[in-house]
């Protein structure tokens, strides 16, 4: 019988062996991933709206966005700084004059924060919040600003998606009888379209616009529907035929989609924003009646149903915010009409157990200085500003971040707006560095090359 050769375990053997076997892995590893996108992409192309599991643990499902454009005063609302009272009157490091808030503050909840006398409501709820007090942005102008907050970039150049169409791209819909995506009465001016736009990504990942009296102007109709059916069924043919023409642009698909999904959300979307067969005492608490005086209640009556019925992301604007001058007088007009529907809002989703799983935003573009404009007035602050959230994932009655005493620029816990929307896609389960798309050779992503998740607030 031959002799057998020992086997040896150099130093050289095992480096060789090793080498070979993370070779595999690799390999396996590679085949897995193309496997996986490969099978991702062709179920995408059936049906781009279609949920989508996030890669991240889950902690928001939906977004409700109270966008208060603007510029709210965070220093007369819920920013307490005693400095501005101590040294009011006097030169501000910055110019100006440092002017105390003619709005006084007290505590609320278990937490301790502070509200003023505008928003007794709101501060009912002061326990759900989780404050950024640390928040900072690039530009002074509101219309480059608007546009930041809402798509990660001022940039004028080129148009970028706006955050709810990331999110549809990233996650999908809900509710394939409606939109992924809808926004209540949103910006005119300021960027207007491009805030909730789909820029470069298909169509169907667009907001849908809708008035604060529940009118969605792109499906209203009067046609019957079967006559429309053949309407759409004509169009649909021409849109194919030019998408299957040599150097088709790929937006054709976007629009045969979106004549899909509109067709189909005429069948759910009446009944849904129909408000008034909620009961009295529902509409009562959120103020919810006809006219201007009633608008922001309906827009939030409207967001809690449509959220309900699970659309991803659901908007709603307060305009009005401005206040160069009229700061006392304005500031007491705007907080009147966003306080109770707001705390109501809050209430109805607590008692519905979606504030479980639904993140609200609270906030606007920057905020505005402590010093005073004019003989009644506060000038536009990027440097040091707060936004609150409440719900799913974020931390209770907790505050991040924060500004120096007279609340003029921020000092610990910055956060960039990339950094916010970093935080905000993280919450919903997506890494805002892997939620990418390419465009005329280049991957973009709503946080441009930046961002930084603040886990700190995590719940």
């Amino acid at each position: 019988m031959a002799a057998t050769t020992p086997f040896v375990t150099s130093r050289r053997n095992v480096l060789k062996m090793a080498g070979a076997g993370f070779g595999h892995l690799a390999l396996a590893g590679l085949m897995g991933s193309l496997a996986s996108k490969a099978a991702h992409a062709e179920v995408n192309a059936l049906n781009p709206l279609a949920p989508k599991k996030p890669p991240l643990p889950v902690k928001a499902k939906r977004i409700i966005f109270l966008f208060m454009e603007g510029a709210m005063s965070s220093v007369d609302t819920f920013e307490y700084k005693p400095q501005l009272e101590k040294l009011n009157g006097k030169a501000g490091p910055g110019g100006g004059t440092i002017t105390a808030s003619r709005f006084s503050f007290q505590q609320y909840g278990q937490s301790g924060a502070y509200f003023s006398e505008l928003l007794p409501h709101i501060a009912t709820h002061a326990d759900e919040f989780c404050f950024l007090r640390g928040l900072y942005t690039d530009t002074p102008a509101h219309p480059q600003a608007v546009v930041q907050l809402h798509t990660g970039s001022s940039n004028a150049s080129l148009t970028r998606p706006s955050m709810g169409a990331w999110l549809l791209y990233g996650l999908g819909s809900e509710n394939q009888n409606l939109p992924g995506y809808i926004t209540i009465n949103p910006p005119v001016a300021f960027g207007g379209a491009s805030n909730y736009g789909s820029a470069f990504l298909p169509a169907y990942y667009q907001g849908s616009p809708i008035t604060d009296s529940g009118v969605m102007p792109n499906i209203a109709s009067v046609t019957p529907r079967d006559l429309e059916r053949q309407q759409i069924d004509l169009i649909q043919d021409i849109n194919h035929e030019e998408q299957a023409k040599p150097g088709a642009p790929e937006a054709i698909e976007g629009v045969i989609k979106s004549y899909e999904l509109g067709f189909r959300m005429q069948d759910t979307v009446p009944s849904l924003l129909d408000i008034s067969k909620e009961p009295r005492h529902v509409l009562d608490a959120y103020g919810a009646k006809p006219g201007l005086e009633g608008s922001f209640g309906r827009q939030c009556l409207m967001a809690r149903r449509l959220s309900e019925a699970g659309v991803r992301f659901v908007e709603i604007r307060q305009p009005g915010w401005d206040h160069h001058t009229n700061l006392h007088n304005g500031l007491i007009e705007q907080s009147r009409r966003i306080d109770q529907p707001i705390a109501a809002l809050l209430t109805d989703l607590k008692q519905r157990g979606l504030l479980d799983d639904t993140l609200v935003l609270f906030g606007s573009e920057f905020g505005r200085l402590p010093t005073s404009q004019g003989n009644d007035g506060r000038d536009h602050n990027i440097t040091g500003y707060a936004m609150a959230m409440a719900g799913a994932g974020v931390k209770k009655g907790f505050s991040y971040g924060g500004t120096d005493e007279l609340g003029m620029a921020a000092v610990e816990g910055r956060m960039h707006i990339n950094d916010l929307h970093a935080t905000i896609l993280a919450l919903m389960g997506i890494d805002h560095e892997q939620l990418t798309y390419r465009y005329e050779g280049r991957d973009f992503r709503l946080t441009n090359v930046a961002g930084v998740v603040q886990q700190q607030i995590f719940a």
